[in-house]
């Protein structure tokens, strides 16, 4: 023992859990065993519930998923993803939280920051804290994951237990925090974690709010009657916020401080783009900006220069090959360089749907939530210098020039005669093929993308793809009539032409752009468009450019109902068209001759007009103006009643027409033949051939037109005279 002057007092106070070794001189080797402890310790960790907003499905899902794991006799795992701000941990919450019940072992919850400047949480570290929470003292948590590990499922193995882990950054994080038994877990991360799938994960992943939904968490922020009384400005206020309901809490929560402010002046405070994102912050904690901001800095170098210079993009959504365009080395040029920037682009797309930042579209394509566009054009303007800002954006205006230019070829190759003017050796050009009905349903997709660059191109500095862009146009323009478009881009295209001083793309956008305000119902400003190009063409000395306005001239004659002086310019036009050199436009000088004599009764001399028309457009290898003469040709000898013919004739150019996607001038040739098959006593035929004319009609939007309602009067008399057994 010890002397009296040496004496030790050992006390202890309190609950001791495990062995207590009390000893005076210790020798030799001592190992000490703690035991799991036994004493059982109930965490409540959750913070407080938020009223969820429109989430019922995604809820009804959870919960299917937890039924099934139950009756399976395994515990549940779910993931819910989604941009930041737009609710994860509030949906996540929403659901644990009706399981405390169910589930009486308790609700542990950790932020396994992902987003947090330090770097995300080390299992480790949350393992600690969910042992202490379970009862374990400190001193008894081991030190090493694996062991951390085996301890957390040796004591949740028998519990019923809910689990929280929020922010996560990888399946490889989350998977040492699952619980043993028969536990639940729910998993929230601005990524989608595929890898939790092998663990038998059950994946949410949240969209922003839709229109109403967003009103009604509005109206739960502000919750002062202001919503009621301006509900236009309400609705606004939510479209400018997108949807995402860290958004419009922000709003909310603004105006909530405000009370004499309306929401209309927080809408017109929004409206500019450019201060949008910083709009949306309050009390510096909850900030729009901020959580993007977070997002961003977690990407990859690669992923996050694609997602600042696609943040440049002009349209609301696009496709690989134009992140491919933003990605193409300067200076690389052929297949080698289009390759590598294809592979760079692939990887770096899927890096950011992974990170929750682009969205899919429909065809394989991408688009941004509209606040993660002005965060990522933000990150451009600030990580971006400005020539590498001008640089980007020109690719990506070659890339659609080049792309419409492939289109244009495959559809129309006899329109284009003027060169394209590219702003670097390295385009990439889209596949738009094959055939000139996959060419038109391309640009037709893209057709709010190709606007938009022109919208763009003369502010940013390339009036030339302005007017280049809107001339590749011209076959998607004539065949589907997207008469607003045609007639934005023309006007557009003129004013770049007249900045560049370029007299002959000024003529090509007054022609072409005449051509679509004829056909948009405006004769009047087309004949003074092509008055113009006759004046350009005459002081520049071109005859022929002159002689082909004599054809424009007469269209919008004849729109205008003055006929005489319409039949007088196609004649000239037939005349010296082709002794200027151009044997095909005169050709259809001639097809025009044929519609007005149709017109005014003269099926004979329509007749041999549109007889000559065919024969000139075919040799000059124009199939789709050639069909056009065709179907004219069968419309004049149906007026002569000669049925054979006309439905000879009719056949053969709705056959060529099909093939070539020529929407509008098939529904004629089906309207004409319809009628065909209705004098011959054809009626089921006839009405076949009317509805299809019809839904062609509509598709281009000509449903109400002279033509349209013909064939639609001639189906429903047809219709009241079906018999009730055919119908």
């Amino acid at each position: 023992m010890p002397s009296e002057g040496h004496r030790s007092h050992n006390e202890l106070r309190g609950d001791v859990y495990g062995s207590v070794v009390q000893a005076g001189s210790v020798h030799g080797g001592i190992h000490i065993g703690a035991p799991t402890p036994s004493v059982r310790q109930t965490p409540w960790q959750f913070p407080p519930l938020v009223r969820v907003v429109d989430r019922s499905s995604e809820l009804a899902a959870l919960e299917r998923h937890r039924a099934r794991a139950a009756r399976d006799g395994r515990p549940a795992l779910a993931a819910v993803s989604g941009l930041g701000g737009v609710g994860k941990t509030t949906v996540a919450l929403s659901w644990l939280h009706t399981l405390r019940r169910q589930f009486p072992g308790g609700q542990l919850h950790a932020d396994l920051g992902a987003q947090s400047p330090d770097g995300p949480e080390h299992p480790g570290e949350v393992l600690a804290r969910f042992l202490r929470a379970l009862g374990v003292p400190a001193q008894q948590v081991p030190t090493m994951l694996a062991e951390r590990t085996v301890m957390y499922r040796s004591l949740t193995a028998d519990r019923s237990l809910v689990v929280l882990l929020d922010d996560a950054a990888t399946a490889a994080q989350v998977r040492p925090l699952l619980p043993g038994g028969s536990s639940v877990t729910a998993v929230t991360s601005r990524r989608r974690l595929p890898g939790l799938t092998v663990d038998g994960c059950y994946p949410v992943h949240l969209e922003p709010l839709a229109s109403d939904a967003a009103v009604e968490l509005l109206t739960d922020t502000l919750a002062d009657g202001r919503v009621a009384e301006e509900p236009e400005n309400a609705q606004a206020l939510v479209e400018l916020c997108a949807g995402l309901p860290l958004a419009v809490r922000i709003a909310g929560a603004r105006l909530a401080a405000r009370p004499g402010r309306s929401i209309g002046t927080m809408v017109r405070s929004l409206a500019a783009e450019h201060q949008r994102l910083e709009a949306l912050a309050i009390d510096g904690d909850h900030n729009v900006r901020a959580a993007l901001d977070l997002s961003y800095q977690a990407l990859p170098p690669s992923a996050a220069r694609l997602y600042r210079l696609l943040g440049l993009h002009p349209g609301r959504e696009f496709d690989t090959p134009v992140a491919s365009a933003l990605l193409i080395a300067e200076g690389t040029e052929g297949a080698a360089g289009t390759e590598g920037a294809e592979g760079a682009a692939a990887r770096s797309l899927d890096v950011l749907h992974e990170a929750s930042l682009l969205v899919d579209a429909a065809g394989e394509r991408h688009r941004f939530h509209d606040l993660v566009r002005l965060h990522a054009a933000a990150r451009a303007r600030e990580d971006e210098s400005p020539e590498e800002r001008a640089a980007a954006a020109r690719r990506i205006a070659d890339h659609y020039l080049a792309s419409a230019t492939r289109a244009e070829e495959i559809i129309d190759p006899q329109h284009r005669t003027m060169a394209r003017d590219y702003g670097s050796a390295s385009v990439v050009v889209a596949d738009v093929g094959p055939g000139s009905e996959a060419a038109l349903d391309w640009l037709e997709r893209e057709l709010p993308n190709l606007m938009a660059v022109i919208h763009q191109a003369r502010s940013a500095g390339f009036p030339t793809v302005c007017w280049q862009l809107a001339d590749a146009l011209w076959p998607l323009f004539l065949r589907r009539k997207f008469y607003d478009d045609w007639c934005a881009a023309h006007r557009e295209g003129l004013a770049a032409a007249r900045d560049l001083e370029d007299t002959a793309a000024e003529c090509r956008m007054l022609t072409s752009g005449g051509v679509g305000e004829l056909g948009a119902g405006n004769p009047d400003r087309a004949l003074e468009m092509f008055e113009q190009a006759a004046r350009l063409f005459l002081g520049r000395g071109d005859r022929l450019g002159q002689a082909r306005t004599l054809n424009y001239r007469g269209l919008a004659l004849q729109r205008l109902g003055r006929t005489d002086e319409a039949v007088a310019y196609f004649a000239r036009a037939a005349t010296e068209l082709p002794a200027n050199g151009d044997e095909r436009a005169g050709g259809l000088a001639g097809l025009n001759l044929a519609d007005v004599a149709l017109a005014t009764g003269q099926a004979e001399e329509a007749i041999r007009h549109a007889g000559v028309a065919r024969t000139t457009l075919r040799d000059a290898g124009d199939t789709y103006n050639a069909a056009r003469a065709t179907t004219l040709l069968g419309r004049a000898h149906l007026v002569l009643d000669r049925l054979d013919q006309a439905g000879d004739l009719l056949s053969s150019a709705l056959a060529t027409l099909r093939g070539m996607a020529a929407d509008y001038e098939t529904a004629r040739a089906l309207g004409s033949l319809a009628e065909v098959s209705e004098r011959r006593g054809r009626t089921d035929l006839a009405r076949t051939h009317y509805r299809e004319a019809l839904d062609l009609y509509s598709s281009v939007g000509r449903s109400g037109s002279d033509e349209a309602e013909a064939a639609r009067c001639r189906l429903r008399r047809l219709e009241q005279d079906e018999p009730p057994d055919e119908r």
